[in-house]
């Protein structure tokens, strides 16, 4: 079927707000991860818990949503993103502001991030993908790219507003406002401008004028079944799989191992929050960019690969304060794409049609890569006395998984309502 496509600033006057909301609330989303580790001096002192307990609540969160990520994708595809939304953000708000009522009874704590990992399911990348892929065309790279900047800009200005809020009003005050207050400005424009696919303001606005109705889209794509026999989506998965599991754990391991190297410990923050925030925004935009005008493959595989580039240098430059800058920007800007490309690419190899169910495996796999990257990087260090099998591993394998999303074929072309049995 040929689609007639809208010009790229149609596209954005009409969907802006969509992008806006759903951008928001991907940061909402990001907010307990990006604060964990704000709240684990003022809980050690008041509860006496270690580290590793208090890290632990995360790690729960994380399994229970690599968990549900499927199941919750397929709700996606038949309800559509803005039914799921709008209560899944109530019920976040109140799971993030119930971390203010901690007993101190370590069990209350995993519940709790039981309760949280079960909701924040419903406000991942997978509900705010679906809504911006599903709308837009010409420009969704872009669009894609906007989108996911949200959780950047929670890694941000979380760590500020919520220390302020630590300091001035208690750790116990400060998960309530981060819940009530993010999570109100969150549901108010969701409300008034997340709409997808499934749920078309002009085809409702036409209706209650009495005029004849646009068609509504058909969804084209493979069928769950043949989205399993795709080499093209299991590339895509695999690769990022990879990709994921390194460059995660680089992140977290990544303060000791400069300061380790002899970089100050204020001086390896800096260097860390700066470059990882602002190139990671900025590799957002760019692919973005690049992903609507070339070959997405390229784009990806280029970008992806690229994050070898950290590695070797942390290797082989450690004691080059210009090529660890360099390397530090390459870094965030390379972890800024990963959920960006992933999501580009399966759109384009499994279509929009089961695209809730293909994307859910996917968000699963990097939930997985999210938790095992930093345990097998801590289990390295444990073995060999230092970090530097872990690094060889991590420039060896973001070459192969660049080369992987490098080497993949053109996109299918959906004609016809059969076309969700094409195999790529």
């Amino acid at each position: 079927m040929t689609q007639t496509k809208p010009a790229v600033s149609n596209e954005w006057r009409d969907n802006w707000p969509l992008v806006l909301a759903s951008s928001v609330g991907f940061s909402f989303f990001s907010i307990m991860l990006s604060g964990t580790g704000l709240f684990m001096q003022p809980l050690e002192q008041e509860f006496g818990w270690s580290r590793t307990m208090i890290s632990s609540g995360v790690s729960i969160a994380v399994i229970m949503t690599a968990l549900l990520s499927p199941p919750f994708g397929m709700l996606v595809d038949r309800y559509g993103s803005r039914k799921l939304a709008l209560p899944g953000i109530i019920l976040t708000t109140l799971a993030i502001s119930a971390f203010g009522l901690i007993s101190g009874d370590p069990m209350q704590w995993n519940l709790l991030w039981f309760f949280f990992g079960i909701v924040a399911v419903s406000i991942k990348s997978t509900i705010w993908t679906a809504a911006v892929l599903g709308v837009f065309t010409q420009s969704k790279g872009l669009a894609l790219g906007l989108t996911l900047a949200g959780t950047a800009v929670a890694q941000m200005m979380v760590p500020i507003i919520g220390n302020a809020l630590i300091e001035n009003f208690g750790w116990r005050a400060a998960y309530v406002w981060l819940g009530l207050g993010w999570g109100s400005v969150t549901f108010v424009l969701c409300l008034l401008f997340f709409f997808d696919a499934h749920d078309d303001p002009a085809r409702k606005k036409a209706k209650a004028a009495g005029e004849a109705m646009p068609e509504k889209a058909v969804l084209h794509g493979l069928s769950p079944q043949a989205a399993w026999r795709s080499t093209a989506l299991w590339r895509v998965g695999i690769s990022n799989f990879v990709v994921m599991v390194l460059t995660m754990g680089l992140g977290q391991h990544l303060f000791p191992i400069l300061t380790d190297a002899g970089i100050t410990r204020a001086s390896a923050a800096l260097m860390i929050g700066m470059t990882g925030g602002i190139a990671g925004i900025v590799g957002k935009l760019v692919s973005g960019f690049l992903l609507d005008r070339y070959r997405p493959n390229w784009i990806g595989g280029i970008t992806l690969g690229c994050a070898a580039l950290t590695f070797a240098v942390l290797i082989w430059a450690i004691h080059s304060p210009a090529m660890i800058l360099i390397a530090m920007i390459v870094n965030g800007y390379a972890a800024g794409t990963k959920t960006q490309i992933t999501g580009y690419l399966t759109e384009g190899y499994g279509g929009m049609k089961n695209f809730g169910l293909i994307y859910g495996v996917m968000a699963a796999m990097m939930a997985l890569a999210s938790g095992l990257g930093p345990l097998l990087a801590g289990w390295v260090f444990d073995t060999y006395g230092s970090y530097g099998p872990f690094l060889l591993a991590g420039t060896i394998g973001c070459t192969l998984g660049g080369l992987l999303i490098f080497s993949l074929p053109k996109y299918p072309v959906w004609e016809k309502e059969t076309a969700d049995e094409v195999s790529s």
